[in-house]
């Protein structure tokens, strides 16, 4: 069946004479067809860009917020870096002191634990910024991590350290180590001739010759265990210290503490006298260890 064909005439103006122009049905449909897909492509491109451009903002506003996170990621990782290497330092700090109060023999710098830090690559603002941002992530969680441990392995060393300087603290403490009252030494620890008899004798204290009233005081902290008269020495008091510490203070002229008192070094106990066998005003002052009388001028710090 042959095609059915379509007649247009063109009419020119004026006086021109009119062409006849015979073009196949099909043909016309066609363009027709084509004239329609082109319209829509071209408004539904007009339309897509209009949506692109409106969209364009909210993406540079993107582009400025992922550069700024990639920056502040940056110097979270040079600050973990920081962190990182003052931990190293606190360590090697440590072990300094440890070795000072004998925890710890002197050993080479292999014994540091050192801890983990970023990879100096990722550092680099340039060579991290065209990485791809999990790499560094990755890295700065590997970093936390390793401070992490190393944070709980000081806070350990922190307790040792401090269990012992509280044990050192409480035996200094207790330790007799000042002067119990002002004077001059008239007489020492050890055999001596007695004053009474003129035979050789073992002295259990020291003599501290002064005036009476002169305040006594307590030469470490401690509980008082004794406070009366005891004999040949007077007016005596007596003070636990711990540590297996005892301290006596003789010919006292007055009291001025009682049992179950807790005293401190340096806390005025009594006043200097001349009670019990005495020839003349001073302080008697032991110093007892474990229950043996040692020498008192080894344990006063001058």
């Amino acid at each position: 069946m042959a095609a059915k064909k379509i007649t247009v005439f063109l009419i020119p103006d004026g006086t021109g004479r009119a062409k006849q122009l015979r073009v196949s049905s099909s043909l016309v449909i066609g363009l027709v067809a084509l004239l329609s897909l082109s319209l829509i492509a071209f408004f539904w491109a007009i339309h897509a860009y209009s949506g692109i451009r409106s969209k364009i903002p909210r993406l540079s506003e993107l582009q400025r917020e992922n550069a700024l996170q990639k920056e502040q990621i940056l110097h979270m990782a040079h600050r973990i870096d920081q962190f990182a290497q003052e931990m190293t330092e606190l360590r090697k700090v440590d072990h300094q002191l440890r070795v000072m109060v004998r925890l710890e023999a002197v050993e080479g710098d292999e014994q540091y634990r050192g801890v983990g830090g970023s990879d100096p690559s990722l550092l680099d603002p340039k060579a991290t910024m065209a990485k791809v941002d999990r790499e560094l992530i990755r890295a700065m969680h590997r970093s936390l991590d390793h401070l992490k441990s190393d944070i709980e392995s000081s806070r350990e060393d922190k307790a040792g350290l401090q269990k012992f300087l509280e044990g050192q603290k409480n035996l200094l403490a207790s330790t007799p180590s000042i002067w119990p009252t002002k004077g001059w030494l008239s007489s020492g620890f050890g055999y001596r001739e007695s004053p009474f008899t003129g035979e050789n004798e073992f002295h259990k204290g020291i003599d501290v010759s002064t005036r009476t009233g002169e305040p006594i005081v307590a030469s470490a902290d401690g509980v008082v265990l004794f406070t009366g008269w005891d004999g040949g020495y007077g007016r005596v008091v007596v003070v636990k210290h711990g540590q297996g510490f005892e301290t006596k203070y003789a010919h006292l002229n007055e009291s001025l503490v009682t049992r179950g008192q807790h005293v401190k070094r340096g806390e005025t106990i009594g006043l200097v006298g001349d009670s019990g066998r005495t020839t003349g005003s001073h302080l008697h002052y032991e110093v007892h260890l474990n229950g043996v009388p040692v020498n008192p001028i080894r344990h006063v710090l001058h």
